[in-house]
Order: structure tokens, then sequence, then C-alpha cells
């Protein structure tokens, strides 16, 4: 209930509960212990969601289930609880969102219990530079370890509530991986930034620092990682069927249980939002095309007026000339 509420919160455009307290959130009792004993942290707990919730829609922009929080009932009500791959994205992202928020609001110095991560500093090596050069850990490298034990603290609650077997395997467990593999995508998509110094610009000696990539280069990892998700069918050996073919799971894969339901038609009792109305491209061939998105249905056209503002020129003194520019184009909804 808490993961619903709170990503649903992330969704929103309004003020509605923008500073909350531990108490107006439906947390569970050990989180809102957790919570309680660090307050500092829950803005980031939200900011968390709604990277996870902005970074969700502009992946999936362009698909049949856009990741939209916009319905009523939400349409997460029943995509956290489906096991499909739309599922496993979502606790993943979740999971990766909080630990970007969190580590960076301790490399951003915004709490007293954590900072940057100093576990490098003072260590030196070698390897990409030439011999006669030299590097050191130095500067402020994201303390990673922090935002990944907070986010695997906050959640794990969650997941071992929701312990519905489905064909051998239980739902929590496949959260609690997907979640994994979430907050393992943080690290392994991190840099290392280095700077020069030396007479002249030289670059005699580096000092380099492990970051944080930016969210949106995270969130098309876990994307990639839905496109080859696997559909788990033995708990006990740990395994998954594809191609008819057994092999182990990957911690870094994303796993469901279920297939998922083409999205074509709403279904308020499901969540699901459909693609009437959605609009689509009809050159492309991609899921953004008319024939795809609109699940061969068809697709109704009308031309849409675009009036701006052209032909800029500034005007001595002290003003800007414009024009008044219209044009028309062909827009495409599905049926």
């Amino acid at each position: 209930m808490w993961l619903t509420s709170i990503w649903w919160l992330g969704g929103t455009s309004s003020g509605l509960l923008d500073r909350p307290t531990c108490d107006q959130l439906p947390l569970s009792l050990r989180q809102r212990d957790l919570c309680r004993r660090k307050p500092f942290l829950l803005p980031s707990v939200l900011d968390g969601a709604r990277l996870a919730v902005s970074e969700c829609q502009n992946q999936f922009r362009l698909e049949r289930w856009n990741c939209s929080t916009s319905e009523e009932p939400p349409v997460f009500g029943h995509e956290l609880t489906s096991g499909t791959k739309e599922t496993a994205f979502i606790y993943a992202v979740m999971a990766a969102g909080l630990v970007h928020a969190v580590t960076r609001s301790c490399s951003q110095g915004n709490t007293t219990e954590c900072s940057c991560d100093t576990r490098l500093q003072g260590g030196a090596g070698q390897g990409f530079l030439a011999p006669a050069q030299s590097w050191h850990w130095g500067g402020c490298s994201d303390h990673i370890r922090y935002g990944t034990w907070f986010s695997r603290r906050f959640m794990e609650n969650t997941v071992k509530n929701m312990s519905t077997s489905r064909g051998g395997f239980t739902l929590s467990t496949m959260n609690q991986h997907n979640g994994e593999a979430g907050r393992q995508a943080v690290e392994r998509t991190m840099s290392t930034d280095c700077r020069c110094h030396g007479v002249s610009g030289s670059c005699a000696v580096k000092t380099c620092w492990k970051t944080m990539a930016p969210f949106r280069q995270v969130g098309a990892y876990l994307k990639e990682r839905y496109e080859q998700s696997v559909q788990v069918s033995d708990r006990s050996r740990r395994k998954v069927r594809r191609k008819d073919q057994r092999r182990t799971v990957d911690k870094h894969q994303l796993i469901y249980l279920n297939k998922s339901p083409n999205y074509c038609v709403a279904d308020r009792r499901r969540g699901v939002a459909g693609t009437r109305g959605r609009r689509c491209n009809r050159t492309s061939v991609g899921p953004d095309g008319c024939n795809l998105l609109c699940c061969g249905r068809g697709y109704n056209t009308h031309v849409e007026r675009h009036v701006q503002r052209c032909e800029c020129k500034f005007v001595w003194c002290c003003y800007v000339h414009c024009r008044r520019c219209e044009s028309m184009n062909d827009m495409h909804t599905c049926k």
C-alpha cells in the first residue's frame, strides 16, 4: 500500500503533501520507525519517487503502457501486484530512485549522517595513464553504499509482506530481486571523473572520484533490462525457461511471473488505461506507430494549427520585431 501511495504522490504535480510528515504517509510500523529516526531523509524518499515516476514515463512515453499516473484508481494499484514485466520495472526504478536521491543528498551535504564517500581518498593508482603519470582518489565521491543501504532497508519490509505465490515462486522474491537489480543499476552506471594538476595544465597528476550517472542514463539501463527480462519458472532452483532452455537468473536481470496484458483496451478494474485517443506516428514502424499503438483499430486524422513567432530581428534601439507564422500539421490519434 505504501509504495502505491508514494508512487502516486511522485506522479502528482500539485502541491499536495509537498512536505508530509512520517505519520501522513501509509508506512508500515518498521518504515515509520525508520522514518522517525531519520526524518531528514523523508524529502529524499519523495524526491526518489518523483524521479522514478518521471523516468518511467519518459522511457515508456511511446508505448502502449505509458506509465501514466493520471487514472483513477491509479494504474499502479494493479501493476504493483500483477507480477508482470511492468511490475518488475516499477520496483527496479523505484529502488534506483531512492538510491539516487539519498546518495545525492549525502553528496550535497544536506544531511549530517552521511556525506561524500571517503573510503577511496588517499589511495593511488596507475593504469589508464602513462607510466610517468599518476593519479589518486580525492574529491567528493558519491556515497553509493549509504544510499543503497537506505533503499534496501526502506523497501525490504514491503516486499516481504507481499508473498502471494505464483507457480512455485513468490511475488515477494520477485520484487526483492528486481529492487536489488534497480539498486545495482545505479552502481553499475557510475563513472570516474578526474581533474588534472600540473604546470600549465600538463596533467602530471590526476585527482579522480566516483560519481553517479544522470538518472536518465539509469532509466535507459533499466529499460534495456526490461526488454531482456525473463520469466521465472522454478523458485527452488532459481531457474528460468526461455526458448526451451534453462539457465541461472543473473542478479542484474529483471524477472517476472506473469505475461503482460496487451494494454490495448481500457480496463478500470485492472487499471489499464487503453490506447484510445493516444497520439501516434503514422510513418513509424516502432511502438509509437499507429499500427502498433492503436492495436490494429485504425486511427483518426485531423489538422492541427500552430501559431508561433518567427523571423525575429533586433531593432535598434531596443526591441525585437517578429513575424507571426502559422503552420498546419496532420495529427493522428488512435480509434
